[in-house]
Parts: C-alpha cells; structure tokens; sequence
C-alpha cells in the first residue's frame, strides 16, 4: 500500500504596506528608526517624530534614500514632545491635513532612568518616565483613534519590564507594566472594530537607552533594532483577519 505523501500548508500570504501611512514615535535612533527604516523598505509613507530636531532631520534624510524606485512615498519629519498634548494636537492635525487614514500606529517614544533603589529615586524623575512610557502613549493613542480605521494596527513598544521586575528600575517597570495594562484594554475595545492592537516586548536591545540605565551593561549579548524590526514587519504583514498580538524578541542567552 503505497504512502500518501503529506500535504504542505498555504503560505501565509502577505499584506502589502506600500503607499500605506505609518506614524512612528521616537523614530530618530534606536528602535523607532530601525522601524522606520523597514517601512521605508515596503514602500509606506511616514511620518517620525522625535525631540531631537537634528537628529530627526537626520533621520528622515536617511529614510527618504531608502524609499523604493517607482514608489511615490513620502517622509514627514514632525518634532512632538508625546508628554504635551499641545504639542500631539498640532501633530495630528497636520496628518489630518494629509487627508490620508492612518493605517500604523508604532507607539515607541520612551525614557529610562538610572539604576535606583526606590528610596533614592527622585520624584522628578519618576514623573519624566510615567509622562514618557505611559502618558505619552494615551495620547498619541487617543489622537490616533480618531484617523484611523478598520484594517489599522497599533503597535505598543513595551519591554520585557511590562512583565518582569528589574530591581533598580521601579518607574521603569511600572510605566511599562501600565502601558501593558492599557495595551490590552485597548485590544479589547478595538477588537470588534477590525483595528489590531500588537504589544511588542523586545528583551534587551542594543540601543542608547542603557546609557542612562547601565551605562556598562555587556552590549555584545544583546539584539540588534533591526532585529526587532523585523519582527514587527512580518507582523504587519500578516493579513487582515489575523494578528500577533504579543511580539517577544529574546537574545539566544535570554535576559541579561
């Protein structure tokens, strides 16, 4: 009786990202533009922003050579402080001005802190991180809502800090365990509504952060932003009726 051989499943087929809008937070290093720079790759039209005017500048001079051949997407350089809502207002309504929806929210602004017992941690600066990681991303997220449809995805920048303890890192931890909270509250608000709401928890990154939080961390053991970038293309490119709804990226020697 011969064997039956067995059938290999579909491939997944992809969703296309070219001439759709993306706003990225936190886009002129680390993370955010490595982001960035992937969805510059598909073909989306983008919008970074960032504090730090130069650098954005930068930034979107660097994403702008990156846009494919025949593709007529664009870079929009817009500085926001996240913390303000003056300052998001203005944002969004110049991307109302573009008369386009927007199609990816990648919520990636953040700030850590040095390494200090709870004693010893300044109230001022556990208010800069909670305004940052977590304040910042309901109002970018609140804005957005408002331009964007169904078929839309979020994509929340949290940590593998929104779901473990890092003794030293208490505003850390608790503005990333909050933006978890309202990750998947958001999820669930958003589910009969067609828009895709993703919290990605990258373990340690190679990226400026640890100049502030441990300035001699071992930086050779740690992934790479383009890693995690990668990770949250082929998540947006999933179709429309599925979705990832948690992105964990590890380094092979898991954390540090």
């Amino acid at each position: 009786m011969s064997k039956r051989k067995p059938r290999l499943g579909k491939s997944i087929p992809r969703e296309p990202l070219a001439g759709r809008l993306a706003l990225v937070t936190g886009a002129n290093r680390g993370i955010g533009l490595a982001i960035a720079r992937a969805l510059a790759l598909e073909g989306c039209n983008l919008i970074i922003t960032g504090r730090d005017e130069r650098a954005l500048a930068n930034a979107r001079a660097e994403l702008e050579k990156l846009r494919p051949e025949k593709k007529n997407a664009y870079v929009l350089a817009q500085p926001c402080d996240v913390r303000s809502p003056d300052s998001v207002d203005y944002l969004f309504a110049l991307i109302r001005g573009l008369r386009q929806p927007l199609d990816i929210l990648i919520n990636n602004a953040g700030i850590g802190h040095p390494n200090r017992a709870v004693t010893e941690l300044p109230y001022p600066t556990w208010m800069e991180v909670i305004d940052t990681n977590l304040n910042g991303m309901f109002l970018m997220t609140q804005a957005a809502l408002a331009v964007m449809k169904r078929g839309s995805t979020i994509v929340n920048n949290l940590s593998i800090a929104a779901e473990r303890v890092f003794s030293g890192s208490a505003a850390y931890n608790a503005s990333k365990h909050g933006a978890l909270g309202f990750t998947n509250t958001l999820r669930e608000e958003l589910r009969p509504k067609g828009i895709r709401v993703i919290a990605l928890m990258p373990g340690a990154t190679d990226t400026a952060i640890w100049e502030t939080m441990w300035p001699k961390v071992p930086r050779r053991k740690m992934i790479s932003a383009e890693t995690v970038a990668r990770a949250v293309l082929d998540a947006l490119l999933l179709p429309e009726n599925t979705t990832a709804e948690k992105i964990v990226v590890m380094p092979s020697s898991g954390v540090l």
